[in-house]
């Protein structure tokens, strides 16, 4: 079973933390839309994160998704949200296990976010594509490489794919852009 996440285009959030926010996107780069178009499965069943930039990308795409996960929105980062990245606490050098149970108030960790991700990514039957967040790529990868997945940077417009024999997960590419 193949499985290709696609990360949303840019999020119109001002530079400002999205989250769970439901932002618009940016999907006026047709060129990197029209590249990346010819890199998807037309057979791949097509699953979105509700969120409205997941959407518009799909849209953008010309893609029909069969349905709406919402297991699939973006971390929520709780009081973070909202904020500009200078107004982000430092959170020092963290393990990368510390930074994944690290849960900013209100919000939810990494880990929290992973379990709820994990059993649509292990419930997939056929190949899929997956348009939704930074967070559920990482999440994906994390089925491969546990909390290491955390120092991944997931590009707009990204494609990261992976496999799936049995139970065993591996990861083809990251971070396809064009």
């Amino acid at each position: 079973m193949r499985l290709a996440i696609l990360r949303h285009a840019p999020s119109l959030s001002d530079g400002l933390l999205a989250g769970r926010r439901d932002v618009p996107a940016d999907c006026s780069d047709r060129t990197a839309l029209a590249r990346l178009s010819t890199r998807l499965d037309p057979n791949a069943q097509v699953i979105a994160s509700p969120a409205l930039r997941c959407r518009q990308t799909a849209d953008a795409l010309g893609l029909e998704p069969a349905r709406l996960e919402p297991l699939l929105w973006e971390q929520d980062m709780g009081a973070w949200e909202g904020l500009p990245p200078e107004r982000l606490p430092d959170l020092g050098p963290l393990p990368p296990a510390a930074l994944a149970r690290h849960r900013p108030e209100g919000g939810e960790s990494f880990d929290d976010m992973a379990a709820r991700v994990f059993p649509v990514l292990r419930g997939l039957d056929r190949d899929s594509l997956i348009v939704a967040h930074a967070g559920t790529v990482r999440a994906a990868l994390a089925l491969v490489v546990g909390p290491a997945a955390l120092s991944f940077a997931v590009a707009p417009l990204s494609l990261t794919v992976l496999r799936r024999a049995g139970n065993a997960w591996a990861v083809e590419a990251v971070n396809i852009t064009d």
